[in-house]
């Protein structure tokens, strides 16, 4: 595979917490998207670590095309 798995077509809103860490699934193939449960072990992909500076909703990205992994840029509408 050298191209992630598209895992939905739309960002993943998400409410984090400053000061906690997130690591975003790259490969597209984790039940627990958009976060890593450890499927990507064996192929090119690895997590991508987010880290939270205050608490907000962000918006991860679905399709994996994202030029501002791990944060949705919009790519999706052009799949």
């Amino acid at each position: 595979m050298t191209q992630p798995h598209c895992a939905q077509k739309a960002p993943y809103p998400v409410a984090v917490e400053a000061g906690k860490d997130y690591w975003w699934c790259a490969c597209g193939l984790s039940k627990k998207q958009p976060f890593c449960d450890g499927s990507h072990q064996g192929g090119p992909f690895t997590p991508v670590k987010y880290s939270a500076t205050e608490s907000k909703t962000v918006y991860f990205c679905g399709c994996k095309a994202s030029a501002g992994k791990p944060l949705c840029d919009g790519t999706h509408r052009t799949l």
